[in-house]
């Protein structure tokens, strides 16, 4: 499987394209960000110099399927919202149709970094269903 790799640096307006990679070295680039690092300089910053949150994102090319992965808080204090994307067939009209939306999210704040890191492996591991339980449907 290849995965598209992109980061949402805070400081830059355009989102950052990673490559893509075969899922071998994507914890180990998310585990390898400073977020610390990226907050800390975020609450010495302008607001106006302030795009994003910092954000990893990761996409299996043929599912799909993608994490998005933010940092919010305190440098020495914070935590992750994780949003996940995929295909998924909603119910419209109170449940009398159903319609494809291509880019269906839900999302869970308030995660640690292991969190994070445990619905990157679901990903990488194509466990749709521990993403469902972990994010949400």
């Amino acid at each position: 499987m290849a995965f598209k790799i992109t980061f949402c640096d805070p400081f830059k307006k355009d989102i950052v394209d990673l490559g893509e990679s075969a899922g071998d070295d994507v914890v180990q680039r998310f585990e390898g960000t400073d977020w610390a690092g990226y907050l800390s300089r975020m609450s010495n910053a302008s607001e106006s110099d302030i795009f994003y949150s910092p954000s990893f994102g990761v996409e299996n090319m043929e599912s799909r399927h993608g994490l998005s992965i933010s940092a919010v808080g305190e440098p020495g204090s914070y935590e992750f919202y994780i949003f996940y994307k995929r295909p998924k067939k909603v119910k419209k009209l109170f449940g009398l149709m159903e319609k494809l939306d291509d880019n269906y999210l839900s999302d869970r704040t308030g995660q640690t970094k292991e969190d994070a890191i445990e619905c990157l492996r679901a990903l990488l591991a194509n466990n749709a269903d521990l993403l469902a339980v972990k994010i949400g449907e």
